[in-house]
């Protein structure tokens, strides 16, 4: 009799397959112990609408759920899975690890089963298999950029649901920049008022904006932890704020100036001035901020950011002289350091953008987007890092040149086999390494429109990225055999992976990398 091929993506620590199958009918029910009915409500909510099963509960059901302080080994998030053709049992440590293994019953179902709809004539039938499973990172993430392209709420909870199938575990969301602010702040309306649209994108000449509700936004975090993500902000400072100085312009170095929402991409001019007006706004932003999103983690951007209206500004030569800085070059460390210092004494650790592994303060956790050698400056230099460099894990670049290929950024395409190779700290001396929380990829949207885009651009390269944040390396056959199947998971989901039609517009080519 021919192997059972199971081919789960990211791939399992071990996986033991067995003869027979179990099966998922009308008469299955669950048996979910006290701590796991969180796991078996979302197992019922995803199975409902193609399977059309209830999975009642019973004191006697197939399919049980159990947590067991035995399995500490297993961590926070992993689980073990037994499958017989009489039962399942899944089982963790914790009820995250739960999560995780519903993932996995999602994969080891027929494709079908990932379907919106109801879908006739299925047998739902589960190979018989013996899984244990850990990740390989804590960090397991992907940064969407709605701020140069807002997308609806509704469309976030479903790129949610695609990172938890994967098993990722963050959803970094870049909540404002110059094109855009897109974060409710109810002490500074305007920003939404105002700053949440802009008169055009470029060129096309087609206004845009959009902003979410303090209401929205509660909603996704509250989807995402149900799935076991958790959702990171972004409010980036002191540079990419234009929309921010469109709205309040006394927060820049010229109160008499007005600016409209930028309309182009790249990195403007226009920073958040070094005064008390300022840092106070950043304050009262972030007190928000926090109160939205339980993240311990809260991301402030911190990188482009241009001196060139600091050098002219009096208030700016001004503060170099009061803080005793050397020069006008410490002036963006000294004002990330007054931002990191307010969220750690509100019990969270900043987060960054990290150009070079030396600027940010050092209670920053950093993700190094220009190379990865500038992770391992910024590990000896005292940070915890999540490794984001841009040749790796950019996925607005191409993934080829093929003539079909929408507009992409500027720059050699990222094919999938460069993000399948990528091994942040392989390298490294082990004590570096054991600082790298994980790793994230980044879908920045000034070609990224429409959710069509920004799904062909992320998969199936962000299947990669899960299978190296999850699964110890694996070969490159391997892993190319188990996407060929996955591939059909991602049509049931209707993830497009034929070029969408809509062809955004194509800006001058930059020679430097943008994040």
């Amino acid at each position: 009799m021919p192997a059972v091929d199971v081919p789960l993506l990211p791939a399992p620590s071990q996986l033991t397959v067995q003869p027979g199958k179990f099966v998922f009918d009308e008469h299955t029910r669950l048996k979910p112990a006290p701590g796991t009915e969180a796991a078996a409500a979302l197992l019922r909510e995803f199975l409902a609408p193609a399977t059309g099963l209830p999975l009642p509960t019973a004191a006697d059901g197939q399919v049980a759920l159990a947590l067991d302080p035995a399995l500490a080994a297993l961590g926070q998030e992993g689980y073990g899975l037994t499958v017989t053709p009489d039962a399942v049992l899944l089982h963790a440590a914790a009820p995250t690890g739960l999560l995780r293994g519903v993932q996995t019953l999602r994969q080891l179902l027929p494709p079908a089963a990932l379907a919106g709809s109801p879908a006739r004539g299925v047998a739902w039938t589960l190979p018989c298999v013996r899984i244990t499973d850990v990740p390989r990172y804590a960090w397991r993430g992907a940064m969407l950029d709605v701020a140069r392209h807002f997308q609806p709420a509704s469309y976030i909870r479903r790129f949610i649901d695609l990172l938890a199938l994967h098993k990722l575990n963050t959803l970094h969301l870049h909540l404002t920049d110059d094109q855009g602010w897109r974060m409710p702040v109810a002490a500074c309306p305007k920003l939404t008022e105002i700053g949440a649209r802009r008169a055009q994108t470029r060129g096309d000449g087609i206004p845009h904006g959009g902003s979410y509700t303090r209401s929205e936004l509660s909603g996704l975090v509250a989807h995402a932890a149900s799935r076991g993500v958790t959702v990171v902000p972004e409010i980036d400072m002191p540079g990419h704020v234009g929309a921010a100085l469109a709205a309040y312009p006394e927060l820049g170095n010229d109160p008499d100036r007005r600016l409209d929402v930028w309309t182009e991409w790249g990195v403007s001019e226009h920073v958040l001035g070094v005064h008390d007006r300022a840092l106070d706004f950043c304050r009262t932003v972030l007190d928000e901020v926090m109160d939205a999103f339980p993240s311990p983690y809260i991301h402030v951007g911190g990188d482009e950011c241009p001196t060139a209206e600091w050098a002219a500004h009096p208030d700016a030569l001004r503060r170099v002289r009061e803080e005793g800085l050397a020069g006008l070059e410490q002036l963006h460390g000294w004002f990330m350091g007054r931002v990191g210092e307010f969220l750690v004494r509100r019990g969270r650790t900043p987060l960054g953008w990290c150009e070079d592994g030396v600027t940010l303060p050092r209670s920053f956790t950093v993700l190094p987007w220009r190379d990865a050698a500038d992770g391992l400056a910024a590990v000896r230099r005292g940070h915890q890092v999540v490794m984001a460099p841009h040749r790796a894990t950019y996925f607005d670049y191409a993934e080829s040149e093929g003539p079909g290929e929408p507009p992409a950024q500027p720059g050699p395409p990222i094919d999938l086999a460069a993000v399948h190779a990528f091994r942040p700290p392989a390298d490294w001396e082990p004590q570096a390494a054991a600082q790298v929380l994980g790793v994230q990829a980044q879908l920045w949207t000034e070609y990224l429109p429409t959710p069509a885009h920004i799904e062909y651009r992320a998969f199936p390269r962000l299947c990669a990225l899960a299978e190296n944040a999850w699964s110890q390396p694996r070969p490159w056959p391997d892993f190319a055999h188990r996407l060929r199947q996955h591939h059909v998971r991602l049509h049931a989901l209707g993830v497009p992976l034929d070029p969408p039609q809509r062809e955004p517009q194509l800006p001058a080519l930059r020679e430097e990398p943008h994040r």
